[in-house]
């Protein structure tokens, strides 16, 4: 088990916005033109859904509204985010087998947990800790999602990893990279002009970081 005493303190994030300003957030970003959504079809499927609770995304499938395309739409500091350029298939990164995304091109995403608690754990070590605990990883996009809506659930050093999303080799196997966001420090091929951007990279699977977690959900549906 991973020593997890060194972790830092698990922050309570606030409540999501309600559902339909979510919706709203979303028009005024473009995703629905995007995604080929009407607004009124966006609008009306929020209507009446997540039963009034306070812990529930909207998330569009990857599908219509891939990665590559949300994530310049993330704001930090009043500056765009990215993918790092050693990602140039990130749109390729999907669902594991295990996690069960709805086809429908609208669903909600419920029980929202940033994973602090499994910082400097390894995504090989926290995948059968989230399924002991009858919750499944999020998607990079459902990630976006969440930082779209809530921009606080991206914090310096408390941010997080979305190992629902994988890419498969051609051999069947997976690639060892895994899809997290985080913020840049402006280093490297970054370039100093993104310093503080919200960012969409990746680590290697059996890798430890000490400022990711691991987000998760405990189910999604339509």
């Amino acid at each position: 088990m991973t020593d997890t005493s060194s972790n830092p303190t698990v922050h309570e994030l606030p409540p999501l916005p309600p559902l339909a300003d979510q919706a709203e957030r979303l028009i005024r970003l473009g995703v629905h033109e995007l995604a080929g959504i009407p607004a009124a079809e966006l609008r009306a499927f929020t209507e009446g859904a997540g039963g009034g609770r306070d812990d529930v995304l909207l998330a569009v499938h990857p599908d219509r509204a891939p990665a590559s395309a949300l994530a310049p739409l993330l704001r930090r500091e009043e500056k765009p985010g990215f993918v790092v350029v050693d990602m140039p298939d990130v749109d390729a990164f999907a669902p594991l087998d295990t996690v069960e995304v709805p086809e429908a091109p609208l669903y909600l995403v419920t029980g929202l947990d940033r994973g602090d608690h499994m910082s400097n754990w390894s995504p090989d070590e926290a995948l059968p800790a989230l399924a002991k605990d009858d919750r499944t990883p999020l998607l990079l996009t459902e990630g976006i999602h969440w930082v779209l809506q809530q921009p606080t659930a991206l914090e310096r050093n408390r941010c997080f990893m979305t190992i629902g999303s994988r890419l498969r080799k051609a051999n069947g196997t997976f690639d060892a990279r895994t899809p997290a966001i985080w913020i840049s420090n402006g280093t490297g091929r970054d370039g100093r002009e993104r310093k503080n951007a919200p960012k969409v990279g990746w680590c290697w699977w059996n890798n430890r970081h000490t400022w990711l977690g691991f987000a998760s959900t405990t189910g999604r549906s339509v």
